[in-house]
Order: structure tokens, then C-alpha cells, then sequence
């Protein structure tokens, strides 16, 4: 045991934890988030998620297992509550404000490094966006922030056993996006070529890899026996974020935008810069050309945009504690002053959260809202809509109900039962593997802009109806045509491999 945890090495002293301006930060962003988690409804990949926690399995298409695990959970604790599924994401967030804080000061911030980096956090429209939807893309970047206050702690105690933390945290993220394997492939390189080395030396952290390791191999062995769909998933977001406007060159810009204007990104950017040049923080310098290298990664293989979020923690205590050492030219300090952060909060309200009534969505097309903010409404009338339909069809009893993209499968498989409706499938991303259609559904309602994918399979397919959710909110569901295929040509068995799409 003495071999595998070293002696803990005399440590710098930290300065006191601010914890009760850290606390009121945290708090404030933990009730913005509470007033407004049931404002809307469900966001469709929610729907999703609680759809695959109803097959739970090792593996998904598109992820690991544990959001939609978390995801059953939640229903079974409040079924039907979007509050209750969205507590967890909440939770999350206000925690990565307290890390902020902490990982601020490890690197040797006081107490106004402590609370602006717990504050520059709480401001971001990346993560207060994130603690509105339980998503895989909220707690992976959580778990990176823990990752990080635990190696900031072990570069400055060298106790041991944090670096064992560090790998049941990887444990837990691999179980929840895999893109941590990236961080440690990236960050193994930054070590060597600017230390500490020591750390690599550490049979604690092996110890801890082997924990990870062992935890994802569930997952791993659920994407070896179904021909590694995460793969052709991972592609598919590739070519996608590269066919948007500006392609790659837009990644690293949106990546800011994203992160909150002005005064998030900006310290975002000193965060990261102060990094690999100060020499207080000499120690943290893998951590700079940590997020460096992954930012690089992911133009490259033109990822999306939130992927390095994790980081983002690290390199605002960077900058809060430069900013407290008086380090920043003196001509933008004023970026980092409560003025402009309360500017920032105005901007990035209405960009991040569903803050205006449901009604304006409709009216007031104009207003800026949240990217998102249509699709959060209008799911139990997109499903009562294709209800309709389906009832007035010749023969509903031999007749599966399919949906082109995912979202649309979601609402009904969890609005449709109290309407009569059988359980959905949809080809689409990580939906395929969870639902194939009976045999004894010879006929499809297929809910999707065409009826390309499905001809060649079918005798005859023609359009019977329209979904409308009756709000008037222009999304991805309002519209949407409703096709009736009969006829099928093959089996479910064979067919249904044939018609998976990656892409939304």
C-alpha cells in the first residue's frame, strides 16, 4: 500500500475557502435554474432519453448508458415531471460553480479569484444553457471540471489517492460520453513534454485507469457485438458540423459565442493563455496545452463545438487568479468588474434559458430565445396529432407508427399509450436499436418531410395527413407530413437495418 500511495510532499498553503460568496453564486444560478425548469415542456432528445432508460442495455448508438439510466430513474421517482427529470442537470451545474472556485484555489487564488471564477462560470450561456435539459452534453463537462479540481489538488499535494478519485470520475464519464479518452490522450502528451512527469509515474493513477478501464468495458463489448454504431455516429456529427455555414473555421468562433459575451469568453481566452506563460502557474501548464491540443482536435475532425466545455472551468481560474494578482493590462480589467458581468447576464438570459411566455414564440419570432426553445413545446399536440391520423386509417391494428428523426419517436412512446398508440420505432441515430417493428405490422404511418427512405420497400405509399400541433411555433414537428406505406416487401428483420440513418 505505502508503495502504490506515495508520501504526500509539504504543500503550499491555499487561501480560505470564500464559501459564502461562492455559495451566493451558486445559489443564484441554482434558483434561475429552478424558476425556470417546467416553463416549456420536454426538449426532444429528453424525450429520447427517457425512451432508451425504457431499454436500458450496456450501449447505445450514440452514448453510454447512464443518462438514459438516470433518466428512468428520475421517471420513476415523478412520472410525467419535466422539473423532477431536470433536477440531476441542475444539480450538476450549481456544483461545477463551487469547482470553479475551488480549482481557482488550488492554483492559488484568494477570495476575489475564487468567487469571479464562480461567478464567470455561473454567467456562461454554455452551462446555464446545459442546466436546463438533462443531456449527456451537461455532465460530461462536469465530470471534466471534477476531473480537473482533482489534478489541480494532486499537482499541489501529491497525495495519491486523488489521482485513484481521478480515474472513478473517468469511470463515470466513459460511462457517460466517451469523449474522456480524448482529455487523457491529449493531456498524457501535454505531461511528458512539460510535466510533471511524476504524475505518470504514480502507480495510483494506473490503479485508477484500471478502475476506468473496467468500467467501461461493458460498453465497449455492447459496440463490438453491434458493428461499432458510435463510430458511424461519430462521423455523422463530423460531416454535419462541417456542411454548416463556415464549416470547421466556424468551430473555434461559435465555440466563444457559445461560452458567453463579453466577459466569459474573454477570460476564457486570458484563462488559457495565462496558462502557458505564467510562471505561477508553471505546475498547470499541461492543463493549457491540454485544452489547446483538444480545441485543435476537434476543428480537425470538426467536432462539435461544446466538446472542450469541460475545460473551460481550469482556464477561468487561471484568469480569475491572474486578474488577483494584478497580472492583466490594466486597459481591459474592466471586463472583469461586476458591471459587465451583470451585462453579461442580460445577454445571455434570453439566449440560454425559455424566459419569455409561450405564446411570444409564436408572436414575437423576432425576440432572441434559446436555440432550442421550440422544440421544448407542443409534443403532447405533435402526438395527439399523428393519434388522429392513425385511428382513421383503414387497418391501425397492423400498422406500426415510424418516425424519421428520433425526437418525433420520443413523444410517442411517452405520450402516446394514454391515446392508444403502439410503441414507436424511428431509423434514426441512437432510436434504431431500440425499437424494430412486429412482424405483424404490415402497414406504416411514417411521420417525416418524404417517403424516400421507405419506397422501393413498400407496394404503395401515399400521404395521409399533416401533423399539427396547434400552437402556431414553427420546429422540427409542425407540418411534418404523415405517409401510409403498405405492402412491405421483406421482413422487419431485414428491412430495418436498411433504413438506419445517422443523421438528423
Amino acid at each position: 500500500m505505502t508503495a502504490l500511495f506515495a508520501a504526500p510532499r509539504k504543500v503550499r498553503d491555499t487561501a480560505p475557502f470564500a464559501r459564502t460568496p461562492v455559495f451566493v453564486v451558486a445559489g443564484l444560478l441554482g434558483l434561475l435554474l429552478i424558476a425556470v425548469a417546467g416553463r416549456y415542456g420536454y426538449f426532444g432528445d429528453e424525450l429520447y432519453f427517457l425512451a432508451a432508460g425504457r431499454h436500458l442495455a450496456w450501449g447505445y448508438a450514440d452514448q453510454p448508458p447512464l443518462v438514459p439510466l438516470l433518466a428512468r430513474a428520475m421517471e420513476a421517482i415523478a412520472p410525467g415531471s419535466v422539473f423532477v427529470l431536470r433536477l440531476p442537470a441542475m444539480a450538476v451545474m450549481v456544483v461545477s460553480v463551487v469547482l470553479t472556485a475551488l480549482i481557482a484555489r488550488e492554483m492559488g487564488g484568494g477570495r476575489r479569484a475564487q468567487v469571479l471564477g464562480a461567478a464567470t462560470f455561473a454567467v456562461s450561456t454554455q452551462f446555464v444553457a446545459s442546466g436546463h435539459y438533462l443531456a449527456t452534453s451537461t455532465f460530461d463537462p462536469f465530470l471534466w471540471t471534477l476531473l480537473v479540481w482533482l489534478l489541480v489538488r494532486w499537482v499541489r499535494t501529491r497525495a495519491d489517492g486523488l489521482l485513484v478519485w481521478s480515474g472513478v470520475v473517468t469511470a463515470i464519464a466513459l460511462n457517460t460520453k466517451l469523449l474522456i479518452g480524448a482529455f487523457w490522450l491529449v493531456a498524457v502528451i501535454a505531461v511528458l513534454a512539460c510535466g510533471p512527469r511524476e504524475l505518470l509515474r504514480r502507480p495510483a493513477l494506473w490503479l485508477g485507469g484500471l478502475i476506468a478501464v473496467a468500467a467501461v468495458a461493458p460498453t465497449l463489448v455492447w459496440q463490438a457485438t453491434h458493428g461499432w454504431p458510435q463510430l458511424a455516429m461519430s462521423t455523422a456529427i463530423s460531416q454535419e458540423v462541417a456542411a454548416m455555414p463556415g464549416g470547421r473555421a466556424m468551430i473555434l468562433p461559435v465555440m466563444l459565442a457559445l461560452t458567453g459575451l463579453p466577459v466569459a469568453a474573454l477570460l476564457l481566452g486570458y484563462g488559457g493563455w495565462r496558462l502557458l506563460r505564467a510562471p505561477e502557474l508553471r505546475e498547470y501548464r499541461f492543463l493549457g496545452w491540454t485544452t489547446a491540443g483538444l480545441a485543435v482536435l476537434f476543428v480537425v475532425v470538426a467536432g462539435r463545438q461544446y466538446y472542450v466545455a469541460g475545460l473551460y472551468g481550469g482556464c477561468w481560474a487561471a484568469a480569475a487568479v491572474e486578474l488577483e494578482r494584478g497580472r492583466a493590462a490594466r486597459w481591459w480589467r474592466w471586463a472583469a468588474t461586476w458591471p459587465v458581468y451583470l451585462l453579461t447576464v442580460l445577454i445571455m438570459l434570453p439566449t440560454a434559458l425559455p424566459i419569455w411566455p409561450r405564446s411570444w414564440l409564436r408572436d414575437h419570432p423576432q425576440l432572441p430565445k434559446s436555440v432550442f426553445s421550440a422544440e421544448e413545446v407542443g409534443w403532447p399536440e405533435v402526438t395527439a396529432s399523428i393519434a388522429k391520423t392513425y385511428h382513421a386509417l383503414p387497418d391501425p391494428a397492423h400498422t406500426a407508427i415510424v418516425t424519421r428523426m428520433y425526437w418525433q419517436a420520443g413523444a410517442v412512446d411517452h405520450y402516446g399509450p394514454a391515446l392508444g398508440l403502439p410503441e414507436p420505432a424511428s431509423p434514426n441515430r441512437g432510436y434504431h436499436s431500440l425499437v424494430t417493428p412486429p412482424d405483424s405490422a404490415t402497414s406504416v404511418l411514417y411521420a417525416g418531410p418524404d417517403p424516400l427512405a421507405l419506397q422501393g420497400h413498400f407496394a404503395n405509399v401515399r400521404r395521409v395527413g399533416t401533423v399539427d400541433e396547434g400552437l402556431g411555433i414553427a420546429n422540427t414537428s409542425q407540418g411534418l407530413p404523415l405517409w401510409l406505406a403498405t405492402g412491405r416487401a421483406e421482413s422487419w428483420a431485414a428491412l430495418w437495418p436498411k433504413l438506419r440513418d445517422f443523421h438528423v
